[in-house]
């Protein structure tokens, strides 16, 4: 079976234009006819700059998904029993069977935000895994952040697909270490997609930045950089569509 995977940074909903606009996103999402969708910088009652929205539920009911969500940072207001969080989160067509969120907190004390967000989704009769991310921008916690995911990968026997910002360049020590272990979309389907795979800045881009890595039992058919809508964030999305290969 063939499933339209894509990565997306949606920076809380806000655009280059300066502008918040959620209609923007779900939009770009639903024009991507994407069946699971890992996303970035999603808000969760966060702050004014997201108007305190739930972003993934509210996006999850307007684009009729299931959803999950894993907190990279959580506040508790002193007169509120609301807790304000900002992370990962997963839109998926398909069943999310479980979820667990494992927060980056390797260094007491330091709170960066960083976490990754661990699903199982039924694909017909098949479990897959489904993990989203996003890594620091410090060399030393982003190889601690990449050796805790390649560690949990030796722990799985499922199909898995991660992916996310991981904030790395293409041939990077943390590329190298993720791609011994998993296929790189964009780098096993070069030639399907125009360009360089870049994503970031959406306008103009010139860096790659977010990725969508299968494990070898997906054969990559084809990846894409959405670029239609530059404006609705500071990243492109992009798409890879993946066959699940027969046992």
């Amino acid at each position: 079976m063939e499933i339209k995977v894509m990565t997306y940074n949606i920076h809380h909903g806000k655009g280059i234009d300066k502008q918040l606009d959620l209609d923007r996103i779900a939009e770009v999402i639903e024009k991507s006819n994407a069946d699971i969708i890992g996303l970035n910088e999603v808000d969760k009652h966060f702050s004014k700059r997201s108007h305190y929205e739930d972003q993934i539920s509210w996006l999850a009911k307007q684009l009729n998904m299931n959803q999950a969500f894993s907190p990279s940072l959580s506040l508790k207001p002193k007169h509120s029993t609301t807790v304000r969080q900002y992370g990962n989160a997963l839109l998926s067509r398909y069943q999310i069977v479980t979820k667990k969120s494992y927060p980056f907190d390797f260094i007491r004390g330091l709170i960066e935000g960083r976490s990754l967000l661990e699903t199982a989704i039924q694909l017909n009769k098949q479990l897959c895994q489904i993990n989203v991310t996003h890594l620091s921008l410090n060399p030393f916690l982003h190889k601690k952040q990449t050796d805790f995911i390649v560690h949990q990968l030796h722990r799985n026997s499922h199909p898995v697909i991660i992916m996310g910002d991981w904030n790395m360049k293409p041939g990077s020590r943390g590329w190298k270490k993720v791609t011994d272990e998993m296929q790189d979309a964009w780098h096993i389907a070069a030639g399907t997609g125009k360009g360089k795979g870049w994503t970031y800045p959406s306008v103009q881009p010139r860096m790659r930045l977010d990725y969508i890595f299968c494990s070898r039992h997906f054969q990559v058919v084809e990846t894409e950089v959405v670029t239609q809508s530059p404006n609705a964030s500071d990243h492109l999305p992009f798409k890879a569509t993946l066959s699940l290969k027969n046992n």
